[in-house]
């Protein structure tokens, strides 16, 4: 015969048991929800904030001379016939990527040696100072020379602040925060849009007012150089590579001697490295291209159907680029949220085949102007929002001594083949006729992209590479 003492205080214990395991499932979802967010200091914050707005600025800058380009060209080269303004259009595009391909590859390496702080304020300043000075062209040759020089500081700006950002922020929040920082790029493009379309009817030569804003970042520079901390992995590494080199090469061992061999030559000379950084490139090769060779063209596309409907030409250009840039921004942050969750390979797969399906959707079966700004959306939030993949995953490729350097290579080298994207568009634009063929056609290389990603290592929830 069971004691009713023991019939009345099993099911009291397990009440107490369910009450517990239901406080703790409570405890556990709201520590998975704030997890990636706890733990964080002011000085990972500021990080962060410092990326986000030089990419903002580099964004705003990019932004503006797709938006002014062919505006540039009919008051600098008056006499260029109509059928040539989309090629030149895109040959001064692509003196911008050339610079910018330069300019990137040098600033990684200068991050590695001297700093990602003092890299990230040099860069800022000049090409402020330069973006300033493109407001003074007096000719198409002259605003292309200093377009070139723009670019070569744009280029440094990126695999800086990414580095920065990997290196001070934990690994089970460095995707979030690379997808935050990246959103930066779609903010600028935004607010450049938002720019335009009221400095636009001022005049003919109101382009020029929008270079002049872009002297604005210099002022960052200052908050930048007192608030910012210098990461301290890069500090812990820039010592001990200043302590093997006073110990002399005929001292150093195998693996010694590779730390302090020149960073550009050691991601090619380590097998390694250097297939993670082939993989890399190809997959750079295709973000870019598609990018610069499609997505450029999107305001003209869209205010050449809202012209064909009776609307200004110059008002929807803006227009497109603030809806498109919305969806941009969205896929920019998910992109760091869905890496955490899936995997870096799952989730830049996804962006890819989602590209090559909605370049021809929006550039060939969508001429309906309200249909227009749904797809926008949605290409934006693919076709831009999956450059996010570089700033999570590359650092995550290679140690601190080369993080700089690789990422910057990786994300800048594909420059010098991108910057064909625009003028091949522009070539069939100019021989077609029309936007959607040369978008599509361009369109093909996110193929690429899904057949090299899987060769890349998974490197979810994994430290970085020392």
């Amino acid at each position: 015969m069971r004691c009713p003492a023991y019939r009345t205080t099993r099911p009291a214990g397990r009440l107490i048991a369910a009450g517990r395991r239901r406080r703790t499932s409570v405890h556990d979802i709201a520590v998975a929800r704030n997890s990636w967010r706890s733990g964080l200091d002011r000085s990972q914050w500021r990080s962060l904030i410092a990326a986000n707005l030089g990419w903002l600025f580099d964004g705003f800058e990019t932004y503006a001379l797709i938006l002014t380009a062919s505006t540039v060209l009919h008051r600098l080269a008056p006499g260029v016939p109509a059928g040539s303004l989309a090629f030149l259009t895109g040959a001064t595009i692509a003196v911008t990527l050339l610079g910018w391909g330069m300019g990137g590859i040098l600033g990684g390496v200068f991050a590695d040696y001297f700093g990602r702080r003092r890299t990230l304020i040099t860069a800022i300043v000049l090409y402020a100072a330069f973006t300033g000075l493109s407001a003074l062209s007096w000719s198409w040759e002259s605003f292309l020379v200093l377009r070139f020089i723009t670019g070569f500081a744009l280029g440094s700006e990126w695999g800086t602040g990414t580095s920065l950002v990997a290196e001070m922020w934990p690994s089970n929040a460095r995707a979030k925060a690379a997808g935050l920082m990246q959103c930066g790029l779609g903010l600028g493009f935004f607010i450049a849009s938002a720019c335009w379309f009221f400095i636009a009817p001022l005049g003919p030569d109101s382009w020029r007012l929008m270079y002049l804003v872009g002297v604005l970042p210099a002022l960052f520079a200052l908050w930048l150089r007192r608030s910012v901390p210098e990461s301290e992995q890069w500090t812990k590494a820039h010592r001990h590579r200043a302590e093997l080199r006073e110990r002399g090469p005929e001292q150093l061992t195998d693996s010694e001697q590779a730390y302090t061999r020149l960073t550009l030559r050691q991601i090619f000379h380590d097998p390694k490295l250097r297939r993670l950084t082939i993989l890399g490139s190809i997959m750079s090769l295709v973000t870019t291209l598609g990018w610069w060779g499609i997505s450029t063209w999107v305001p003209l596309y869209v205010s050449d159907v809202a012209v064909k409907a009776g609307h200004s030409a110059s008002s929807w250009a803006s227009l497109a680029g603030m809806i498109y840039n919305i969806g941009a921004i969205a896929g920019y942050v998910s992109f760091g949220f869905l890496a955490d969750r899936y995997g870096r390979k799952p989730t830049v797969l996804l962006y890819f085949a989602a590209s090559l399906v909605l370049t021809p959707v929006l550039f060939l079966w969508t001429h309906d102007l309200r249909l227009i700004v749904v797809v926008l959306v949605v290409n934006g939030f693919f076709t831009l929002g999956q450059y996010t993949w570089m700033p999570v995953w590359l650092p995550e490729f290679y140690p601190t001594h080369l993080r700089a350097t690789g990422s910057a290579f990786v994300f800048n080298a594909a420059r010098f083949v991108a910057f064909l994207g625009p003028l091949l568009s522009g070539a069939i634009i100019s021989k077609l006729g029309g936007y959607g063929i040369a978008a599509t056609v361009v369109g093909l290389i996110y193929i690429v992209g899904l057949v090299t990603a899987p060769f890349c290592p998974e490197t979810r929830g994994r430290p970085l590479p020392e």
